[in-house]
């Protein structure tokens, strides 16, 4: 399992990069320069997804807690994971084009983040809750 969080990292690694540098040339090509939520998915991937990894990495060595269901928290961690850069990239993309919105598209986004954290924070304790079992 730790080479699986190390590879993982990576991966989250390199998608964070990815959309830094879209984030970068994607506002310069449309000339925007306000605030936007595309700035965030950067940050989100590297510390959800690339730091979050390397600590499980780590704490898989040190205590060995991936046994049961620790394939499907961390599955469901991931997926909310990329479901929040969804939203963050769909409220981006609006906000760069200036998209008007309807309420409901608009809260629909914010949805869309929304169940993605929740996933994330679920999946997050229910992984430390393991951890915390094999440290004891």
């Amino acid at each position: 399992m730790e080479k699986r969080y190390a590879n993982l990292a990576l991966i989250y690694a390199a998608a964070a990069m990815i959309f830094g540098v879209f984030y970068r040339e994607f506002t310069r090509f449309c000339n925007f320069t306000g605030k936007t939520n595309l700035s965030v998915i950067h940050t989100h991937y590297f510390l959800l997804g690339m730091v979050f990894f390397l600590i499980l990495m780590l704490a898989e060595k040190a205590f060995s807690f991936s046994e049961g269901n620790t394939g499907k928290i961390v599955i469901a961690y991931q997926a909310g994971l990329n479901i929040t850069a969804l939203g963050f990239l769909l409220r981006g993309l609006t906000q760069v084009w200036n998209t008007e919105l309807s309420a409901g598209m608009d809260a629909s986004i914010s949805g869309i983040a929304g169940i993605g954290h929740i996933f994330v924070g679920i999946s997050m304790i229910l992984l430390l809750l393991k951890i915390r079992k094999k440290a004891a």
